[in-house]
Formats: C-alpha cells, sequence, structure tokens
C-alpha cells in the first residue's frame, strides 16, 4: 500500500463550496443525447451493466472520480483524499421516462435531478442513464461539483470519458488501491507550516504573478488596474424580476443555433462569435422583461457575469482556472445592430483593460489571505446584484463523439443559481452546433420557455438585420 495522500482545493475550487446553500446546490453537468440502439441489450432495455463497466474502464484517467472531499483539523480547509468506499453504482444512475418519452418530459426529469444536492461525504458526481427518449435516443444527466471542474475542465472530461470513433471492446479497469489519508497531526504539522509561510507568500504572491521579468512592471500595473475599476464599477446592479432570492427546485430549458450561421453573422458584424451571444442575450432580456414580465427596460443597469478562462495554452488538469468579466448589457436599446455595437465596443474595451486579470489577482492572493474574502462574496449575493444573470460560453469538441458505439448527438450544458440569480444561461458548442441551455428557478421563472423563445428571436432580428439568410 503506498503511503499517505491528499490535495488542498485551491481558494477558487473552495469558493464553490462556499457559496453553496440549501437553496443554491452547486454543481454544473450537461444533458447528453446519444444514439439508443448501440447501448441496447439483445432483449431490449439499455445495458446499463455494460455502460457502467466502460466507465470503470475509464475512472484510472480521472483521479478525482475516486476522491470525496474531507477537512483540515484547523483551518477546516478543504482536501481530497481517495474514498476507501468507493462504489460505481452509486454514482451511475437509471432511470427512464413515462410515455411519450419526449424532450419536455427529459427537460423535466432534468430539472428534477439537478435540483438535488450531490453527497458531500461521497465523490462528487452523478451520471443518470435515462432511457425512454423519443426518436430511439438516449439521455445522459451528469452533474459534477464546481469544487472540481470549471467549463473547460468539463469540456476536457467530457473527451476523456467518451471517444472519437465508436468502440465495441471495454478493456479491463486498471487495479486501484486506494491511499490512506494523512493523519490529524500529520495535517496540523502541514497547516502550521503554512501558516508560517503566509506573510512572505502573501507579500510575494503579486510579484510572482508576472512570470515574464521582462514584464513584471507592465503586468503588475494591469493587474491592479484592473482591481481598482472593479472596485470602482461595483455598485449594484438593477434589480429586475428575475433577481429574487432562489428557491431550492430548478427548471430546465434548451435550444440550439448553427454555429456557422452564427460565425457568419459575427464576420459580416465585425466581431466574435460571443458578441454575438451577448447582444442575442441582450435582445433576448429586453423581450423578455418587457413582454413577459411587464418591465421598463429604459435606463436600467443590467449586467451579466461571463466567465474567461485563464488557462495557459495546452493546460489540462480538473480544478478551476477562471476569472470573469462583468459587463453591462443595453437592454434599453431597440435596435438590434445597434445593441450589438455597444456589445462590441464593452468586450473590446474589456480586453483592452484586463479586466479578467481583477477577479484572478484577488482569487491568487486569497491563497495566503484564506477564505475571508469568499465568505464576503458569498454574503454579497445574497444581499445586493452584483450582476443579473450569468452567460458562459465554452468551445466544446469540434468532432463527433461516441459512448461505446453510440454517437452523442447534442449536449446542453447547465450551470448552477446562487443568490439572487434565478436564471442562468450556458452556452458550449458542438460539432456544427451551439447549445444554449438554460436553468430557472421552478418558482421564480415560470416562464422559462419564453426567455428560450426569446433568445431564438433575437437571434433572428440581428441575422436578419446583418442581412445574413
Amino acid at each position: 500500500m503506498s503511503d499517505w495522500h491528499y490535495e488542498r482545493l485551491s481558494q477558487q475550487d473552495n469558493s464553490f463550496l462556499v457559496f453553496e446553500g440549501p437553496n443554491c446546490p452547486y454543481h454544473v453537468g450537461a444533458v447528453q443525447i446519444f444514439e439508443a440502439a448501440p447501448l441496447r441489450r439483445p432483449q431490449g432495455g439499455i445495458d446499463i451493466e455494460r455502460i457502467e463497466e466502460y466507465v470503470a474502464s475509464r475512472l484510472h484517467k480521472i483521479p478525482r472520480y475516486r476522491q470525496r472531499l474531507a477537512r483540515t483539523p484547523i483551518e477546516r480547509h478543504p482536501i481530497w483524499v481517495d474514498d476507501t468506499r468507493f462504489q460505481l453504482r452509486y454514482h451511475v444512475r437509471h432511470t427512464r421516462l413515462p410515455r411519450p418519452g419526449d424532450e419536455r418530459l427529459l427537460k423535466r426529469t432534468a430539472g428534477r435531478i439537478v435540483s438535488q444536492h450531490l453527497d458531500r461525504g461521497k465523490p462528487l458526481w452523478e451520471m443518470w442513464v435515462v432511457e425512454g427518449l423519443e426518436g430511439d435516443r438516449l439521455a445522459i444527466v451528469t452533474k459534477l461539483h464546481h469544487c472540481m471542474v470549471d467549463g473547460v475542465a468539463g469540456v476536457d472530461l467530457l473527451n476523456v470519458l467518451l471517444t472519437s470513433a465508436p468502440v465495441e471492446k471495454i478493456e479491463p479497469p486498471h487495479a486501484w488501491m486506494p491511499r490512506p489519508a494523512p493523519s490529524a497531526a500529520q495535517l496540523a504539522r502541514d497547516e502550521a507550516a503554512r501558516a508560517l509561510e503566509a506573510p512572505l507568500g502573501a507579500a510575494g504572491a503579486l510579484w510572482r504573478l508576472a512570470r515574464d521579468e521582462d514584464r513584471a512592471r507592465e503586468e503588475l500595473a494591469s493587474r491592479l488596474g484592473a482591481i481598482g475599476r472593479t472596485l470602482a464599477g461595483g455598485a449594484s446592479a438593477t434589480p429586475t424580476s428575475i433577481n429574487q432570492p432562489v428557491g431550492p427546485y430548478r427548471r430546465i430549458d434548451w435550444i440550439e443555433t448553427d454555429l456557422a450561421h452564427m460565425r457568419r453573422v459575427a464576420k459580416k458584424l465585425g466581431g466574435t462569435v460571443n458578441d454575438v451571444v451577448l447582444a442575442t442575450t441582450a435582445g433576448a432580456v429586453r423581450r423578455f422583461l418587457k413582454r413577459f414580465r411587464q418591465e421598463d427596460v429604459r435606463g436600467i443597469d443590467f449586467r451579466v457575469m461571463a466567465p474567461v478562462s485563464m488557462r495557459e495554452a495546452g493546460e489540462r488538469r480538473l480544478g478551476n482556472r477562471v476569472s470573469a468579466w462583468i459587463l453591462p448589457l443595453p437592454v434599453g436599446e431597440r435596435d438590434p445592430l445597434e445593441r450589438y455595437e455597444l456589445v462590441r465596443e464593452t468586450t473590446r474595451q474589456l480586453k483592452r483593460t484586463h479586466a479578467a486579470l481583477a477577479a484572478d489577482t484577488v482569487l491568487q492572493l486569497s491563497e495566503w489571505t484564506g477564505t475571508t474574502l469568499l465568505s464576503l462574496g458569498a454574503r454579497l449575493m445574497e444581499t445586493s446584484v452584483p450582476f443579473n444573470l450569468c452567460v458562459t460560453n465554452v468551445p466544446g469538441p469540434r468532432e463527433p463523439l461516441y459512448l461505446l458505439g453510440a454517437r452523442m448527438l447534442a449536449a446542453h450544458p447547465l450551470i448552477p443559481l446562487m443568490g439572487n440569480l434565478s436564471t442562468g444561461i450556458a452556452l458550449m458548442s458542438y460539432c456544427d452546433t451551439l447549445s444554449w441551455g438554460l436553468v430557472g428557478d421552478w418558482d421564480l421563472v415560470p416562464d422559462l420557455h419564453d426567455f428560450t423563445v426569446s433568445v431564438e428571436r433575437s437571434y433572428r432580428r440581428l441575422a436578419a438585420a446583418a442581412g445574413v439568410d
């Protein structure tokens, strides 16, 4: 048996544990749609045992899937240790849709699944195999706690679990022996050593952020400037009807847009696909608030939080390495082209001023200053509205993926809700399609589908105004 082992969560990973509450399960996930026929038994029904066997054969590539949370004895900081009681069947679950098995019922089922907290005493993931979907299809609803992955890491994980070509033969699972967790005394010694290093670590943290000595001063100035601009603009956004304390239950919806078509719109208008996404969101919010919530959108300060990956090129690991833009959406503007130009100018300005560096710097400094900032941030989200909506956009696989012999037909991403954010939008590309996954509070957003329709119509209006068929 190997020596004891543990891994300390980063403060950013820990932040997603701090933000979680009774009404805010903080996991990310997706609803993936597959061909069903290649996964059936000869006598009918999905071969769940074969799926379990396949997942077991991939676990050696994802050590975190067999680790659980523990805590250090003094600081109570979370750490990862091997789960000596790991049982795959607890995590791979099986259910069936009632007839007619349409996507409306799948969305209801997915909403119930994502409303349930993950058990912190076990590895923080679940995979729900949902059979009975019309059109000879199968759905898999995945849940992973946000402390394990950000959006980019989630896509990397998808590429590990699935394959780029159909697979018939399942390789035997690798032998695994859980490593013992450290004793409380060993963890206390490590904590004491870290506490002694903290003053020097905090003093040197900003300087170490600038790895290239020739650009160190420029990098530090950019980060400090970004923090100053963020603090200067840190007043609360205008509250709307979708900014109320969330409850425990969720609604799920999704819509797909043609990615090549969106690229043509972006090229015609002189921007990026992300600019198209944000301008479309602005139009959708405008239509939804005016038509379905009877709200006056003139002059409101409506802001979105848009996560920005801080990973270096080729960086592949679980965990979180993400910062964020907080930007205003011009929901008061009627003209779709004017909305687009305002969004494009805002994103250009954020890029020029290195806005994402502010949150990244604070998070890196928090590695040495403890969880105080995280706790304050969690309380802020409960009592004010620093932004109105989260919109995250992650590039996904460009080529088809397979679960054994079954091709994945679609993947609809899902993000958690928290505080006063009763609605969230996650986007992920797959092959030639961009999926918009919408999550809403069950009670506060019973009209979530109207929001989805508003997204569709907003995009159509923008494309038509751009002259793109």
